[in-house]
């Protein structure tokens, strides 16, 4: 068994992770820890796990989560960069589902976070785990950075195309919404359900978090510089992700067969047939990107349509896919839950 602890359980990435954890059979939960809700049982927090999660919350005590394989972070920026270094001198594997390790630029991460890094030596060794991508690396990590929700629908939804080399690498453009669950789990006027629903905006036109480590991610996957214009929007939906993607085609390709032989083997993308349309209620709890190419009117634009539930494949299920392939289990194993319909 393998035995795991998550430091910061409060958040809707948490309690996501605490599901998936629950669920798989060679896991074994030892320590959840949250400052704020030291004593309360996990259970009283989030009753769907009454029954499943037996734990309360503790303090973070690096002695007790160094009993653990693995700890996660499922913590706000600036957290994990703090305690994965002591973590890893002793021996344990650490799966961020944060920002502190996914950006290898140093003072491009302290512009858009707004702080001083302190552990850029993790930044440099994090292995960025998106399994796509880096699955082969993933296998030897001591420390695994998660991707963002926008950026695992982006990349993955551009990800042929540019491996390829088969379009305007300058002129990329990712229309990308999101339910509110994105804004995490905390009081904000902008998320009350009066404010959000019945009504969709966009928000961080002039430059979201996520852009660097999405371009940082198709610079690796181009071989080159390129030029995203990112924008996301807010939707009065919990949770999905639905990102729109533009590019310019400078080769004719079959499109559909490039996209179905690059995912082949991956057992968590979906492409789907020609013409498809795909739905963020398709993937809602389960740990899937399911994905959709179009070519309107047979001209050089291609649209590419990316769908995932931000809180599974754009985080916790992302996380839990991380740990399996680094143990060597089944990359499926504990992740093979039906989107939840209606």
């Amino acid at each position: 068994m393998i035995k795991a602890g998550i430091v910061g359980g409060t958040g809707y990435t948490g309690v996501e992770l605490l599901r998936l954890l629950a669920g798989h059979a060679q896991v074994e939960l030892q320590v959840i820890t949250s400052r704020s809700e030291v004593g309360m049982s996990v259970a009283n927090m989030f009753p769907n796990l009454r029954g499943k999660v037996a734990l309360s919350f503790s303090e973070p005590d690096m002695d007790a989560l160094a009993q653990c394989d693995v700890v996660f972070y499922a913590t706000p920026h600036g957290v994990a960069m703090k305690g994965a270094g002591e973590l890893l001198a002793r021996g344990i594997k650490v799966i961020d589902l944060g920002a502190d390790f996914r950006i290898r630029d140093i003072p491009t991460w302290e512009q858009w976070y707004g702080m001083t890094h302190t552990a850029p030596e993790l930044a440099a060794e994090a292995v960025y785990g998106l399994p796509e991508v880096n699955r082969e690396a993933i296998k030897q990590a001591r420390l695994i950075a998660c991707p963002g929700c926008y950026p695992t629908a982006v990349q993955l939804g551009f990800m042929p195309l540019l491996e390829q080399g088969l379009v305007d690498k300058n002129h990329l453009i990712a229309d990308a919404k999101s339910g509110v669950s994105g804004a995490g789990r905390k009081a904000s006027v902008g998320t009350l359900m009066c404010e959000a629903a019945e009504s969709m905006k966009a928000y961080a036109v002039s430059g979201h978090r996520h852009l660097p480590e999405i371009r940082q991610g198709l610079v690796q996957m181009a071989g080159a510089d390129v030029a995203l214009t990112f924008v996301p929007h807010l939707t009065p939906m919990i949770r999905g992700i639905h990102a729109t993607l533009y590019a310019t085609l400078s080769h004719d390709v079959d499109l559909q067969a490039l996209y179905e032989q690059r995912y082949e083997a991956e057992p968590f993308v979906d492409v789907m047939p020609a013409g498809a349309h795909p739905e963020t209620r398709s993937v809602k709890g389960a740990n899937q990107c399911r994905i959709a190419i179009h070519r309107p009117g047979g001209g050089d634009t291609v649209v590419v349509l990316s769908v995932i539930d931000n809180l599974v494949k754009g985080a916790a299920g992302q996380a839990l896919q991380n740990m399996n392939i680094l143990f060597g289990l089944d990359e499926r194993a504990g992740l093979e839950t039906i989107a939840l319909l209606p």
